[in-house]
């Protein structure tokens, strides 16, 4: 007769049986609950909100079209966006997890389905991977642990911040699989596949993966103090000395195998963490934001379902989960120790979440702008945990359950007089207490009738019931308020598919550069292609955006999102020969495919590389410091006539006029970057500025021509003045949630509750707002601070009008075409020019001198690229007849001999256990532990 032992079922079994059935639980539900908010894919309402249309989805788009080779860019740069970017950074930011690989399998004309996908199998895998940990932790009924999997996988905090962050869900799904590597090296098993788990969850999203970590460590101190022995047993070991150590030697060794797992596969995940942690250093700043900790009130009304808010955790795990997991202090079928443990470990981490010395530590040390509770999954995690180790050996006693839901109601009543209560709050809690109480008398009736299946079957269903009903309600209601309170970006719709047609028949690069322009959604030149000055990231240097502010150019998001510039002298500087226009067909529409009138504007311009003298012209007298003689430093030529000092007059009703003299014929541009209001010639159209610092800044803007009197006169009308003549294009600033990242990959957004309008509805691109933590940029010196009795005088820099002479940047084109590059060829990662022979002086290359940049001329070795005003420059000679840069991501190497090291760590530490196991009766790799005999259950359910 067999050991009883090897009798029962394999442990490994119902752990599939509960994995499986979450994440088909999981995938259900999520998609019934898209399909009730009417969102796309299974509705007509765009999905497209704050970083979900911003950024995941353009660079989705882009990644698939480098997997495929139809961009020309690489794993290293990105040449579509940003006139050339740090792509390697973006890609660990965005596009490191595996799911992103699933873009491929979907056509090209359908990347938010393929998104959809994405982003619902990420959440289908946590829960599965919750399921499975918690059979780990303890055997118990599978169809529970599948049903808490689910819980934990479509939290309050899926729905309100990972699925419209969806790079977050890999933190999600990487807390329990974490877990789980903390139980494999607290029991000595699988050395080598717990450092691949923990690298390939630093390397899929190293933000989320870094508070994942600090949860599993919290598991694993838990378990390691809660639990008796752990180690697995050694042959040969003396048992006398074997029990002399049960209680100190297990928990010692146990750290020591999980600290050892944990450097491993951080070192193995170096070579793109470091790449990423030396990108967010030369990214756009974020102002510093002072921690103010949520209400208590509202904390307890983001346990309950149908709330939103990213101004307070979202912790909603169902009203039957979470009553569970609050019987168990009172469960006396649970070791003392383990109540202890467990309810001081959930305790803490929800203070931990209001204290500023630990929210800090959660998020790195630096406190993000907007969302300040991204780390709330692991909270969500610990009370599924909780609420499974009160369930395992069956439903808690009736006085447990009292107590549970004694302080359940006691937190909803608490949290009545919150401003996140929504309508459906209180009634679908009611529907869900009242399943949970038909299950839980099924179940107790099921205890005292062991031999009957019906009844555990019957609670099994009711909570199941409970459940599903509550995440249904709370993922309409989430994604509805959001809908309504957020930024958002239209679908793909023809205006893309237009654009991306016109671009591909146009685009000549590297001869020149083709800049689609404005296009409804932020970052969307990855999606219709072309070499254009849009760019949204996370880690957009610092040196970019301040060189484009510099030169007029928008930004939102408070900097970390410049936008395109229709000025025909900053095209001239970028070689930018092909140029885009759309005339959108009408206002955008959540639940409308945009459309637009596109045209097609081919202008002579200089090529990528231009040659000017080593050292630039003097400054303009008197006005240098204004965007339009920065212009001139780098065109390297004089085009515009700056009026010195234009005479200002404000009336009493606080509109402000302008006047100057230019050249009869000159095209008048205004650069107001901090104003906001309208701006018109007289008797002409009136022009939107959207400034808002910290978060807008507004780009210079042509008013007309000059008349043949010479004379300009500027009407400015300030927003709070403009009355029936403001143009619907004055309030585009970013909007609310966003990806602060404070590190990388994560939403930020200052005003939670304001909605900006649409693009087409308010004048320049309105991003969704989703990065508001970058510095200021330096403000422009304004004129005098007086304000008239009306209301305050605008903001504007001192030399705010400039005069463009056509006829002098035609000469300037002429000139830098005839001594710039014979020949332009690039690469993924590097531009090659052929210069006329005897070039002296200073090769400006056309391309943000961004860190990672070396440059050459002729055969001479590459060395750091110099700057000329912001862009590569290479000094020549008169010698070399050619110039060479190519860029290598700043941290790839320091990553990748870190990663050396780890993986030599690595494979010692597989060679050290194959030796420890050789023995025939050694645990191998992966064979599975012995089962642990089975507790007695009261209940089958």
């Amino acid at each position: 007769m067999p050991p009883a032992a090897e009798t029962e079922p394999s442990p490994s079994r119902p752990r599939l049986r509960a994995a499986a059935g979450a994440a088909l639980l999981t995938g259900l539900l999520f998609c019934l609950a898209g399909r009730l908010a009417g969102s796309h894919p299974l509705g007509s309402r765009t999905r497209n909100i704050v970083d979900l249309g911003q950024q995941y989805l353009p660079y989705h788009v882009h990644w698939r079209k480098l997997l495929l080779g139809e961009t020309p860019g690489d794993l290293f740069l990105n040449w579509t966006s940003g006139f050339g970017s740090n792509f390697l950074g973006d890609f660990g930011t965005y596009l490191s997890s595996p799911f992103a690989l699933l873009v491929v399998l979907f056509p090209a004309d359908r990347p938010e389905l393929a998104l959809y996908v994405i982003t619902a199998a990420k959440i289908a895998g946590a829960g599965a991977a919750m399921a499975a940990l918690l059979l780990t932790l303890r055997r118990g009924p599978w169809p529970v642990a599948a049903v808490l999997g689910t819980a934990y996988a479509l939290s309050g905090w899926t729905f309100n911040y990972g699925a419209s962050v969806p790079m977050w869900l890999d933190g999600l799904l990487a807390f329990p699989l974490l877990c789980l590597v903390g139980e494999w090296a607290r029991q000595g098993r699988r050395p080598v596949l717990g450092p691949l788990v923990v690298a390939l969850a630093w390397f899929a999203n190293f933000y989320t993966a870094y508070m994942a970590t600090i949860g599993a460590a919290l598991v694993l101190a838990v378990r390691l103090l809660t639990e008796d022995g752990g180690a697995a047993e050694r042959p040969g070991e003396d048992p006398a000395t074997r029990a002399a150590s049960a209680e100190r030697r297990p928990r010692l060794m146990g750290l020591v195998r999980a600290v050892r797992t944990v450097l491993i596969g951080i070192g193995l995940a170096a070579p793109l963490v470091v790449v990423i942690f030396l990108g967010t250093k030369v990214a756009d700043p974020t102002p510093p934001t002072a921690f103010a900790p949520a209400p208590w009130t509202d904390v307890l009304a983001r346990l309950l379902p149908a709330t939103a808010s990213v101004a307070t955790p979202a912790l909603f795990i169902g009203t039957p989960a979470l009553a569970l997991a609050l019987t168990l202090p009172f469960n006396r079928d649970v070791p003392a120790r383990e109540r202890v443990g467990w309810s001081a470990a959930i305790v803490l981490v929800a203070l931990s979440l209001q204290w500023e010395p630990t929210h800090l530590l959660w998020h790195a040390g630096a406190s993000p702008n907007g969302i300040p509770y991204r780390q709330t999954f692991v909270l969500c995690g610990l009370l599924l945990v909780a609420a499974w180790l009160s369930t395992a050996r069956g439903l808690p006693r009736p006085a447990a359950l009292l107590g549970g839901g004694a302080l359940l109601a006691g937190a909803a009543l608490a949290a009545r007089g919150s401003a996140d209560i929504d309508r459906w709050t209180y009634p679908a809690v009611t529907a869900s207490a009242a399943l949970a109480v038909l299950a839980a008398g099924a179940a107790l009736r099921a205890g005292r009738r062991p031999g009957g299946r019906l009844l555990p079957a019957l609670a099994v269903g009711l909570l199941l019931a409970a459940q599903a009903g509550e995440t249904l309600v709370t993922g309409k209601r989430i994604e509805e308020q959001q809908l309504s309170k957020v930024s958002w970006a239209p679908r793909i719709g023809p205006w893309h598919t237009d654009m991306a047609r016109a671009v591909a028949a146009e685009d000549s690069w590297p001869r020149h550069r083709t800049d689609p322009g404005e296009v409804p959604g932020g970052n969307d030149v990855l999606i219709v292609g072309g070499e254009g000055a849009d760019y949204y990231s996370s880690l957009t240097a610092a040196t970019y955006s301040r060189t484009l502010a510099g030169l007029g150019f928008g930004y939102y998001a408070k900097g970390r999102h410049p936008v395109s510039l229709d000025n025909p002298v900053t095209d001239a500087i970028f070689s930018i020969g092909t140029r885009m226009r759309s005339t959108p067909s009408a206002p955008l529409d959540p639940d409308r495919l945009p459309e637009a009138r596109i045209t097609v504007t081919d202008t002579p311009v200089p090529p990528l590389v231009t040659v000017h003298p080593r050292t630039p012209g003097p400054a303009r007298a008197g006005a240098a410091d204004s965007a339009f003689t920065r212009q001139e430093l780098l065109l390297g030529h004089t085009v515009y006539d700056v009026p010195d000092a234009p005479l200002r007059t404000t009336a009493p009703d606080g509109s402000t006029t302008l006047t100057a003299r230019c050249p009869a014929g000159s095209r008048v541009w205004f650069w107001a970057p901090e104003y906001r209001g309208t701006a018109a010639l007289a008797d002409a159209q009136p022009v939107g500025f959207a400034g808002k610092q910290p978060s807008v800044l507004a780009p210079m803007q042509q008013l007309g021509t000059t008349p043949a009197t010479g004379a300009v006169r500027i009407d400015l009308r300030p927003k709070s003045q403009a009355g029936p003549r403001t143009p619907a294009g004055t309030e585009p600033e970013a909007g609310p949630r966003s990806k602060s990242q404070a590190g990388p990959g994560t939403p930020a957004g200052t005003e939670p509750e304001a909605r900006p309008r649409s693009k087409s509805q308010a004048g320049p691109r309105t991003p969704a707002g989703t990065e508001p933590e970058a510095r200021p940029q330096p403000k422009p010196r304004a004129g005098s601070p007086s304000a008239p009795k009306g209301g305050p005088r605008p903001k504007l820099p001192e030399h705010p009008i400039g005069c463009l002479v056509p006829e002098r940047l035609d000469a300037a084109v002429r000139q830098l075409t005839a001594t710039g590059a014979t020949d332009v060829r690039t690469t993924g990662h590097t531009v090659t020019a052929e210069l006329p022979p005897g070039s002296t002086g200073t090769a400006v290359l056309a391309v943000p001198r961004i860190s990672g940049w070396r440059c050459a001329a002729g055969d001479a070795p590459l060395v750091p690229a110099h700057s000329r005003n912001g862009l590569l420059a290479v000094p020549l000679d008169g010698r070399a007849t050619s110039v060479t840069c190519s860029f290598r991501p700043p941290g790839l190497r320091l990553g990748g001999a870190t990663g050396a090291v780890a993986l030599a760590a690595l494979l010692a530490t597989a060679l050290l256990h194959r030796r420890r196991t050789r023995a025939p009766e050694g645990r191998q790799e992966f064979t599975p532990r012995e089962p642990e005999p089975r507790p007695a259950e009261k209940s089958a359910a």
